[in-house]
């Protein structure tokens, strides 16, 4: 009875899987903050996929992990990247899973920062119109490489116009654009950092990312990005953000999802594997409470596991 009626359903296809591609071949590294995830190379990447796709997973997003680092985050919007390369394989051997891609230059900058830096006071700080060019031009090669949707997650202002236009002007008008619309400048994506090796070399992300305590700014943010050309927006980390994925959802009338970020999933399995809560109960209750606050769909390290309690 309780199922019947149940107001709020979870459901595979619900979910978006992240994953961190690396060069090589039959790589998969274990990160130790994220139990059950790893840096992986783009075979072991495909397998992921395959197996994602068996699960019956809405899609994955890709993270990359580039060989080299320079300032100008080359790496990311390089042809032959390793996100492009990973492109490619994947929608070869899995053509109907649904991929997304990161849009930003954290993890392909020397310096860790999602942008230009412009030398200056004390660390020098962040060139917001300069560094709409290298997402513009990452997007595009993202897209040439065959991806479903682009993710820009940056927080630079008016990247969501930048991308839309390239986008357009390169022939990919029919390619959605996932902006991370109300991204905070949150202490949860610590585990995120060890994946991604993106942690910054000096300073914070606190001038471009947004800062907790501003609701009504979020909703600005989100506001700009629509009129900007984006066609779904995203709320990032989600539990401490439910009240603005409500509120998200009751004012936009657009596909909405949520990012459960990696100090979220650790949290949880922390405290599984010291027999504090139950580890399968807290999963399903806090993806629950992610859609039950409005998110049509959840970007999750909970992906899998959840997805298999629906075999």
């Amino acid at each position: 009875m309780r199922r019947l009626v149940r107001e709020t359903r979870l459901s595979p296809a619900q979910f978006i899987l992240p994953l961190f591609i690396c060069p090589g071949k039959g790589v998969r590294r274990e990160i130790s903050a994220m139990p059950g995830h790893a840096q992986m190379s783009v075979d072991e990447a495909i397998r992921e996929c395959a197996e994602a796709q068996s699960l019956g997973i809405g899609g994955v997003i890709l993270f990359g992990l580039p060989e080299t680092k320079d300032e100008a985050a080359s790496g990311a919007y390089a042809d032959d990247g390793i996100v492009q390369r990973a492109l490619r394989a994947i929608k070869h051997e899995t053509p109907q899973l649904l991929v997304m891609t990161d849009v930003c230059n954290c993890e392909y900058t020397s310096h860790g920062h999602c942008g230009k830096i412009v030398e200056g006071e004390v660390d020098g700080y962040v060139d917001n119109d300069e560094t709409l060019k290298w997402l513009a031009a990452t997007a595009v090669s993202h897209a040439r490489a065959g991806a479903d949707i682009v993710a820009p997650s940056d927080m630079m202002d008016g990247r969501v116009g930048a991308i839309r236009r390239a986008l357009d002007t390169a022939g990919f008008t029919n390619t959605p654009i996932l902006s991370y619309a109300a991204k905070f400048a949150s202490v949860f994506y610590g585990p995120f950092r060890e994946a991604a090796e993106s942690t910054p070399q000096f300073g914070d992300r606190r001038s471009y990312q947004m800062d907790p305590a501003n609701g009504r700014e979020a909703m600005r943010e989100i506001e700009l990005d629509l009129e900007e050309g984006a066609d779904m927006i995203m709320v990032k980390p989600a539990m401490p953000y439910l009240d603005l994925i409500w509120q998200a959802r009751q004012r936009f009338d657009v596909p909405l999802g949520a990012y459960q970020v990696s100090g979220e999933f650790s949290m949880i399995m922390a405290a599984a594997r010291n027999g504090w809560i139950d580890c399968e109960r807290a999963m399903m209750e806090s993806l629950t409470s992610i859609r039950r606050a409005g998110a049509d769909f959840v970007l999750t390290y909970f992906a899998k596991p959840a997805a298999r309690l629906f075999g």
